[in-house]
């Protein structure tokens, strides 16, 4: 791998490992890529993919955040005082606040859908908020050369790539093998993580 790996650099790595210049293969590896990075996303919420925004909440529908995947915390600043919203299920917030038009101090959310919140009560004036989040970085492609994983976690990106090209490839006995070094690859990025936040926390004189 170069040493600094971008959406370009990665096509021509996946050939190389793979050893394969054809069409077909090549016309599919946009997609192993894709599979890979939704992989990565869904086990790798501890690293770099948490979000802070800010903004006004007025009503009790809230879009979430592009490219949203977990909530982390959710709070309104009231005042010079942070009060922090507790999650509930959907139909634990309908029960609670049945009648939506009536208004007051927010205290709860939830899941309206994948792209929206459901806040109550109603919001009885404008309220700012403040929503912590982890996130799905941007898509790689032609347009987007870079994100968190190519810059932070290369290998484990390759070898997540190199996995979910095997089954195409017919190649099957090479799953493991690449599973495996996906694990280990994302072992170390982890403990690499854990030991910076320990290092964090630790009071020097």
């Amino acid at each position: 791998m170069p040493a600094a790996m971008t959406y370009d650099s990665l096509l021509q790595d996946i050939q190389n490992y793979a050893e394969r210049d054809d069409a077909p293969f090549i016309t599919q590896i946009p997609r192993f890529i894709l599979m890979a990075e939704n992989r990565i996303a869904s086990e790798a919420k501890p690293f770099g993919f948490m979000r802070t925004v800010s903004g006004t909440l007025s009503q009790n529908i809230l879009a979430k955040p592009i490219r949203w995947r977990k909530t982390k915390s959710f709070s309104l600043l009231i005042g010079a005082e942070r009060k922090y919203l507790y999650e509930r299920g959907y139909e634990f917030l309908r029960s609670y606040w049945p009648d939506t038009t009536k208004e007051d101090q927010p205290y709860y959310y939830a899941d309206y859908d994948y792209e929206h919140f459901f806040v109550v009560p109603t919001p009885n004036m404008g309220y700012s908020f403040e929503l912590q989040y982890y996130e799905r970085p941007e898509p790689l492609s032609e347009s987007n050369q870079t994100n968190w994983t190519t810059q932070y976690a290369p290998q484990v990106l390759l070898y997540a790539c190199l996995r979910e090209a095997m089954p195409f490839l017919k190649t099957s006995e090479r799953i493991a093998e690449f599973d495996s070094l996906y694990t280990a690859a994302f072992g170390a990025i982890i403990k690499e993580d854990g030991e910076r936040l320990a290092d964090a926390a630790l009071t020097r004189s």
